[in-house]
């Protein structure tokens, strides 16, 4: 039996319901009876890691993420990004990625901006629909996330996002909206906030009304993991699919509701239905292949990483340093130097199939020979990971009582620990471990002892206790909002002498995200004297790189950031560094924004975001000039933090009170809250520079049926092949209701020889003129004169042109 009409009316009440929620953590049940196959499905989306842990696991290859797409403002490689990340999925055994993350830029400390594209929804919408395109149109399911309100991670499963329909409509859910209308994407993932009083996952005018209703969607929609509350209200909201497994508040409870009366038949159909047709399109519904979970690592892969990655990179300022031409000692400096910082933190982190550091690239286009390094300074947010032989034993119960049920082997201090557990012999709720080994310190000196966990912990060192995170343990902001902030503990130790590292560990009932996690890290503080090492190595260098940010400890899901400051003393490493040495680029690698103070010194400055898993080689590529830095801004870059859109007194603006954050600034967010304030960024979205110079002439736009048409001519004025962006803004100034001063509405990018021109011609479709009428809950066209602006940025608009559209009600179902 193939077709799913039929198939649905086949299956008893009991095996409808059974499709509805996960039957484990990745996957749904199969129905050997009628020869359904199990859906299975893999976080997403800079990689596909499997249905292991957060840690280890089968290797995977780490792709660029979401911002550094977002700084390609490519499609076409956000298509081929999608491409390449089926076949990962398909490689790990799985139908359905979790991916893409859509959700908007709205403040700059949001710690998951690094897993999203952009400030803009326009350009956010375009990036999704070519990666879903990707996805689909090699047979795996996208599942767009997360739908919606989720700009921060402050108490992100309670928060309620209070967002005007307006400002939804225009900016929050444009990305999904063109993922349903134009990409047709087969899934939708519902946040874990509430919006405008419901939770996400209970609401029926977002689930409902708008998604299916409005934009016709016909896919599925699963909840975030333990992101879902109710039985009968998410069902009759339209939630097809509780995740993960096994079910919470389906199974049983949901027949018992159903022949209660509390939902209907026909609801539960139409849920079942949307989960076979999702097993259908991704071939899951007569898989009866066995599960495997593959490890390929393709030439071709690591190809597109390395291009992928070259061209998200934005170099912010030249002063003529950049391209460096190979000759002359490089000092390669910093703590991002001999680390790859090639993906942020959370659900998006995988195990990679290797990882090239900044120094392994210098290495291999250099030679190691032509390399000094000097660490200089640390920027981690935890101590380093305690790592080496370890062992760990579980017991049953929370007090260590008896013989150990299971014994283990870990190669790091650092543990997630989802069920089953002990290959199922422990309670994964109830339980206790001892993790043992030891540590040998490389130097004489007092050491800092780093711990946190979800669930009851202390460590100690050769009998002594150093951190104690299990009396007065409370709720932080480690581990997805579920474990303590760290505990720290300092300790002498001698050089070559190992030390006795004991941590005990007690299960915490579960609540949340339902884990129990352990990390621990010991690490030498750096002081005064490794700046000084690193001021020598510039000095004595021709040039000096200085590799600096934050890394996935500091840009993860489940904790914002506290200020956009560098960490630690980097600050002052690079201002002594640029001092000593003229000749010094500054290569950044964070999730977002930095505040800058010695920008002005600086010559040479590039933006390299987590490029992926080939960083090393795409970042040697840029400041070699063997590839172009393709990247523009795909965020406003502030002075400050007190410049963003979120900054206020008021604190329900952000990061929330009681339980509500109020998106005050409404539209206004990014460059257009920079736009309205009269505030000059940093940096302007859309930024970037290049290594040849472009123009732009003879900007027309003419009106049509269906809106507008412009045309332009960009050149390429310079002596190199380059790459750029053309941009398209457009104002309306007579608007019944406040509008930004500009709102990007269409874009181009494109590569050009030499002086090479070409004609680009950018369409305005009758949206582009709209507003969202909450009154009327409609879109509305003012009608009248509006000013279009070409340029290079928000800020960089060389070309104006003025068009009459006539005004105009789009109704909802209307396409684009």
């Amino acid at each position: 039996m193939t077709d799913i009409n039929e198939l649905v009316d086949a299956l008893t009440l009991e095996e409808q319901v059974s499709l509805l929620s996960g039957e484990d953590f990745w996957s749904l049940p199969a129905i050997e009876r009628l020869g359904i196959g199990k859906l299975r499905v893999t976080d997403g989306p800079n990689g596909a890691r499997g249905g292991g842990s957060l840690i280890g696991g089968v290797k995977s290859a780490a792709f660029p993420v979401g911002i550094a797409i977002g700084a390609t403002w490519n499609v076409t490689l956000a298509q081929e990004i999608g491409t390449a990340l089926a076949r990962e999925v398909k490689a790990k055994g799985a139908h359905v990625s979790l991916a893409p993350t859509v959700n908007i830029h709205r403040s700059v400390a949001n710690g998951r901006n690094f897993e999203c594209y952009s400030e803009d929804a326009e350009l956010t919408a375009a990036l999704a629909v070519g990666y879903i395109r990707g996805l689909q149109e090699n047979g795996v399911s996208a599942t767009i996330k997360h739908f919606a309100g989720n700009e921060s991670e402050i108490e992100r499963m309670t928060m309620d996002s209070v967002v005007s329909e307006r400002a939804l409509r225009e900016i929050y859910l444009r990305p999904f909206e063109d993922a349903v209308r134009e990409a047709g994407t087969w899934g939708v993932m519902s946040s874990y906030n509430r919006l405008n009083g419901p939770y996400t996952s209970d609401s029926r005018w977002l689930l409902t009304e708008v998604l299916r209703g409005d934009w016709g969607y016909d896919g599925v929609v699963m909840s975030d993991w333990f992101g879902s509350h109710s039985t009968a209200d998410s069902v009759n909201a339209g939630l097809d699919i509780e995740m993960p497994g096994p079910t919470r508040d389906r199974g049983d409870q949901l027949v018992a509701a159903v022949k209660a009366g509390e939902v209907a038949p026909e609801t539960i159909r139409t849920r079942a239905l949307n989960v076979l047709r999702l097993m259908e399109r991704t071939g899951a519904l007569q898989g009866s292949a066995p599960f495997e979970e593959r490890s390929e690592d393709r030439p071709e892969d690591r190809a597109l990483i390395r291009r992928a990655g070259a061209e998200a990179a934005v170099l912010l300022k030249n002063e003529g340093l950049l391209p460096l031409t190979p000759g002359g000692r490089v000092a390669v400096i910093g703590p991002n130097a001999k680390v790859a910082r090639i993906m942020g933190g959370g659900s998006a982190q995988l195990n990679p199939v290797h990882a090239i550091s900044p120094w392994d690239g210098l290495a291999a286009r250099l030679g190691e020979e032509a390399l000094r390094f000097a660490k200089g300074c640390s920027n981690h947010r935890f101590e380093p990971v305690w790592s080496g032989d370890l062992q760990v034993a579980f017991y049953e119960g929370r007090d260590f009582s008896g013989d150990p049920v299971h014994v283990d082997t870990m190669e790091e201090a650092q543990a997630f620990w989802n069920p089953p557990l002990a290959g199922g012999k422990v309670d994964p709720t109830h339980f206790s471990a001892r993790v043992t080994g030891t540590f040998t310190p490389e130097a004489d000196g007092t050491y800092r002892i780093g711990l946190h966990s979800v669930g009851l912990s202390r460590l100690y060192v050769n009998g002594t206790l150093v951190a104690d995170a299990w009396e007065g343990w409370t709720p932080g902001r480690t581990f997805f909002e579920q474990g303590c902030d760290p505990v720290l503990g300092e300790i002498a130790l001698t050089a070559g002498e190992p030390a006795e590292v004991l941590i005990e560990f007690a299960s915490l009932d579960q609540v949340g995200l339902g884990f129990a996690a352990l990390y621990a890290g010991i690490g030498l503080p750096l002081g005064e004297e490794a700046i000084e090492e690193a001021v020598r190595a510039a000095s004595e260098a021709e040039t000096a790189i200085l590799f600096v940010g934050r890394s996935g400890e500091w840009d993860t899901e489940g904790s914002d950031l506290e200020d956009i400051a560098l960490p630690g003393r980097q600050d002052d490493l690079i201002a002594r560094v640029v001092a000593a040495n003229p000749r010094t680029v500054v290569v950044l690698q964070t999730g977002g924004p930095v505040e800058m103070p010695w920008l002005d010194d600086a010559p040479a400055v590039l933006q390299a975001w987590y490029p992926g898993q080939e960083a090393g080689h795409a970042i040697a590529d840029v400041l070699y000039g063997d590839a172009e830095p393709g990247g523009r801004l795909p965020q406003s870059f502030p002075r400050r933090w007190a410049d963003n859109p979120t900054f206020s007194q008021d604190p329900e603006v952000y990061p929330g009170q009681d339980g509500k954050v109020r998106y005050e600034e409404g539209v206004f967010i990014g460059y257009r809250h920079y736009d309205k304030v009269g505030i000059e960024p940093l940096f302007p979205f859309g930024f970037g520079l290049s290594y040849t110079d472009f123009t732009l002439t003879g900007l027309a736009v003419e009106a049509a049926e269906d809106g507008a048409l412009a045309r332009l001519t960009v050149s390429n004025t310079g002596d190199r092949a380059g790459s750029t962006v053309v941009q398209l803004y457009l104002g309306e100034d007579g608007a019944p209701l406040p509008r930004p001063v500009r709102e990007l509405k269409a874009f181009e990018k494109l590569a050009l020889e030499p002086g090479e021109s070409r004609e680009v011609m950018l369409s305005l479709p009758p949206r582009a003129f709209a507003w969202y009428d909450e009154g009327g809950a409609c879109w509305r066209v003012t009608g009248g004169s509006y000013r279009i602006e070409a340029g290079f940025s928000a800020a960089d608009l060389r070309q104006q042109a003025d068009v009459e559209i006539g005004a105009a009600v789009i109704a909802k179902e209307a396409q684009r």
